[in-house]
């Protein structure tokens, strides 16, 4: 099943989720008597309203104005929480299960080195697609050095399995970049939060962009990046590898108090501090971020004198002299 595909059920099943997590209310609202003596905290009775004629209380709102309807509500920018989240929990226990396990194994099993190589080989393949959108954003410079790079690790790098192009004197780092990128940098919105299985944190403008990255690289590349054992084997490889990399972040992230909320806001931060740095920003601190003051540190306390050694002084015993 197509990345769109799986976008596309997503959001079909997103308003009946919606609408089953709001809670309802009876339309007559009920009569609470409060005491004289108890103010409340929103609303501060008239003393005078007892003699006021019957048209000055006809200026009070409706009744069926001051309905207030409480309960968890999904963020703007995840109005399919409810199918997020069970999709969530479903892939965290499949992780704690299978993948988890099965990536520490691969940890152990394959060397450091190995698994470097094969890393820089998979993200040597993508450099094409990264050069066309440098292109599509007008950036020719970082084209070129893309493609220089992308020269340079399959040659010399033993078909990009060997990074030589970071290095002196060529000083030419990995950039990531695609469609998504693309997209964000003209001003696309994220689009709805999603989390699915096989791809994880994405948005709707990323699962797209994706997808067009996806499609695009056999083209780019060539012909046998549509093999199956590429495909399959380069997908194997690149989820076992994202795991180890990433573990010690999800166990930061399962020990918070909503690992789902916590991992959400994670991603979408994390991309559009991205997109704010292929614009030339500077992301700002988030709002919801606290900053501690900085504290002076604790004088540290004068060592207490050490009290003067013990001096031993003979005095003369004068003996009393014998009387007669």
């Amino acid at each position: 099943m197509s990345l769109t595909i799986l976008a596309g059920a997503a959001l079909l099943a997103g308003p009946a989720a919606l609408m089953a997590d709001v809670p309802t209310q009876d339309a007559t609202p009920r009569s609470v008597s409060v005491p004289e003596t108890t103010p409340l905290p929103e609303f501060v009775p008239d003393l005078t309203a007892a003699t006021s004629p019957p048209e000055a209380a006809q200026s009070a709102p409706p009744a069926d104005q001051g309905i207030v309807v409480s309960g968890d509500r999904s963020p703007a920018q995840d109005p399919m929480q409810s199918v997020n989240q069970a999709s969530y929990d479903a892939v965290q226990a499949v992780d704690g299960a299978v993948i988890a396990p099965m990536a520490m194994q691969y940890q152990k099993a394959i060397p450091r080195p190995i698994r470097t190589g094969l890393r820089n080989f998979l993200l040597n393949v993508t450099e094409p697609i990264v050069a066309l959108n440098y292109l599509l954003q007008l950036k020719p410079g970082k084209a070129a050095e893309t493609l220089g790079r992308f020269a340079i690790n399959s040659t010399v790098g033993i078909g990009g399995v060997i990074d030589v192009a970071k290095k002196k004197p060529f000083n030419l780092p990995y950039r990531r970049n695609g469609f998504a990128y693309t997209f964000g940098y003209y001003g696309i919105g994220n689009g709805p939060y999603m989390f699915l299985p096989l791809v994880g944190a994405t948005t709707l403008r990323d699962v797209i962009g994706l997808g067009l990255d996806r499609f695009l690289m056999p083209f780019a590349v060539g012909g046998p990046l549509r093999h199956p054992a590429y495909v399959y084997g380069g997908f194997v490889v690149r989820s076992l590898d994202d795991r180890v990399e990433n573990d010690a972040l999800f166990k930061q992230i399962d020990e918070e108090s909503n690992p789902y909320a916590s991992y959400r806001e994670f991603y979408l931060k994390t991309r559009q501090a991205e997109i704010d740095a292929l614009k030339g920003k500077v992301a700002p601190p988030p709002e919801d971020t606290t900053v501690l003051p900085e504290v002076a540190p604790a004088p540290v306390p004068a060592p207490t004198p050490a009290p003067p050694p013990m001096e031993f002084i003979a005095q003369p015993v004068v003996q009393p002299l014998p009387t007669n």
